[in-house]
């Protein structure tokens, strides 16, 4: 029968109680049912012969339609399905998980698969998620590979959602979901400090005794946060987000602070950090000495001239300089420009750092922290820094010149205004 012949077939018989209870009595049901079709159903002690109003409607009207439509066999349990968009994962799931050489996963990811695959093991016990009757859920390899995939590059997230086969809201959640991943199992673990001895060794090696890191801050771009957009405008005259960092001499961060606004200065950040507060009190670097002249030298750290001179904070001298000044001034900038590496390399590998953030308040400082940890990773791994990546950097971080700040401005203005 066509499915039109079935349904009216249906329609019909439900409209005709007599015609059901033939129908019934004809699948050759128990003895006692031909014989009392219309036996009343019972609650609690078979004496008791009182039966609602309900009941005894349905017993005077027969079956149920559902029940009706049971019995002709022509209903079958169907799971309720949720609408969603077609999208294809071969891409992911044949060419890169498959094909993909290590030099393909460095240029598209930053790292080798083997790194890769070790973070994921890392991350897994937060991210990983059950399916659910209305889709199934992300792996955690594919959570980590489009996180990276954003950070590592300045594409949208629909260009991104469209490689992965998934939505634009997915990645953004990707994202969050794995750098608040990071944070909480990794940061503590990545960014530390770790052996001083051989940080203190590599700065020897480098001209400068008995220093323990550099530190230094840069601005990260974002947009303008509602409300309070003028804190955020710094010096140089675009909305940015502070990261203040000190690093070994190997250019891997030891201790960062991020979070504050773009328009305070280095010396002020530094004085409401935690850093600062070990460091005055002595607990950051162990108690180990040398003594220089006749004057003991604790474990330093070195800044340029916007910090402040401390018993533990080495800058350069500034003014008319003597030879041995310009001495002392030459081998700490040596040192010091191990910093200004680390934040190139850090926005060159994660240039999502320079498109202008489009993140919440909350979130930007998390995912910039991530980044910062992905960054240790990759050079504790000893993953390879490509050239091409710098001058792509380069390129984006042109559009916070001054000059290029106010031509940016005027053509943002003159396209409003078509």
């Amino acid at each position: 029968m066509e499915a039109a012949q079935i349904t009216a077939a249906i329609m019909s018989t439900m409209n005709t109680t007599h015609i059901v209870l033939e129908y019934m009595q004809s699948q050759d049901m128990p003895k006692q049912n031909q014989d009392q079709p219309m036996r009343q159903l019972q609650c609690g002690d078979e004496s008791d012969e009182e039966i609602d109003m309900d009941t005894a409607l349905t017993q005077a009207m027969g079956p149920s339609n559902v029940q009706i439509m049971v019995l002709l066999g022509q209903v079958h349990a169907v799971e309720r399905q949720f609408w969603a968009w077609e999208t294809s994962t071969d891409w992911w799931d044949c060419i890169v998980l498959q094909v993909w050489d290590d030099s393909q996963w460095l240029r598209n990811f930053r790292m080798r698969k083997g790194t890769y695959m070790e973070l994921c093991d890392l991350l897994s016990p937060a991210l990983k998620r059950q399916n659910t009757r209305m889709r199934a859920a992300l792996t955690v390899e594919k959570q980590v590979a489009i996180a990276l995939w954003k950070l590592a590059t300045p594409d949208s997230y629909r260009s991104v959602g469209n490689q992965f086969g998934v939505g634009k809201s997915t990645v953004g959640a990707a994202v969050i979901q794995v750098a608040r991943a990071i944070k909480d199992l990794l940061i503590s673990r990545v960014v530390t400090l770790g052996n001083v001895q051989a940080i203190v060794d590599g700065f020897a090696a480098m001209g400068f005794p008995n220093c323990g890191g550099a530190i230094d801050g840069t601005h990260i771009p974002i947009l303008a946060l509602e409300h309070q957009a003028t804190e955020y405008i710094n010096r140089k005259g675009y909305f940015s987000m502070l990261l203040q960092a000190l690093v070994d001499h190997k250019g891997r961060f030891t201790n960062i602070n991020v979070g504050w606004p773009g328009k305070l200065h280095d010396a002020r950040v530094f004085r409401h950090s935690g850093l600062f507060r070990k460091l005055e009190e002595g607990t950051f670097f162990p108690d180990q000495k040398i003594t220089v002249g006749d004057v003991e030298m604790p474990i330093v750290i070195l800044g340029d001239p916007a910090y402040p001179l401390m018993p533990w904070l080495m800058k350069p001298y500034t003014g008319s300089l003597d030879s041995s000044q310009d001495l002392f001034n030459y081998r700490l900038s040596k040192c010091q420009i191990v910093v200004e590496c680390a934040f190139g390399h850090l926005k060159a590998r994660w240039r999502s750092l320079l498109t202008r953030s489009d993140l919440s308040e909350k979130n930007i400082p998390i995912v910039i922290a991530a980044c910062c940890a992905l960054h240790n990773i990759c050079e504790s791994k000893g993953e390879t820094f490509m050239a091409g990546w710098e001058v792509e950097a380069n390129r984006l971080a042109a559009d916070y010149v001054p000059g290029r700040l106010e031509e940016y401005s005027r053509a943002r203005c003159a396209s409003e205004k078509l």
